[in-house]
């Protein structure tokens, strides 16, 4: 492989995930839309929203953990490498970043609707 082709990769996370793969881009782009209005409506970050959000995000850094295990249908033993350990960092990372934006948004959409109905 001479060179780095996006599609290519799209390809191997197609073929590991199948359909999950699609859920999560829908999750992802909806947890970024949700909190991109929630940003935009309230006109800056919530810092009591924005710690529950990360709070909440520590557990999709695992959750990600646990769906890259049940993915690759390998364990953490299976690591052999810095690399590899490298990679598990990147992926709990990841899980704990898209959790707490998901969570932003979700928290916030909750209290702009309980706003309208109040």
């Amino acid at each position: 492989m001479q060179k780095f082709d996006i599609f290519v990769l799209f390809a191997v996370f197609q073929e590991m995930m199948g359909p999950v793969l699609w859920v999560l881009l829908f999750v992802a782009l909806a947890g970024l839309s949700a909190a991109g209005f929630v940003l935009w409506h309230e006109g800056g970050l919530s810092s009591s929203r924005l710690l529950t959000s990360e709070l909440i995000g520590l557990a999709g850094g695992f959750g990600a953990l646990a769906l890259m295990a049940w993915v690759t249908v390998s364990g953490f033993t299976d690591a052999g490498g810095p690399v590899d350990w490298l990679l598990i960092g990147v992926i709990w990372g990841t899980g704990l970043a898209g959790t707490t934006i998901l969570a932003y948004g979700v928290l916030g959409l909750i209290k702009v609707a309980g706003d309208a109905l109040a």
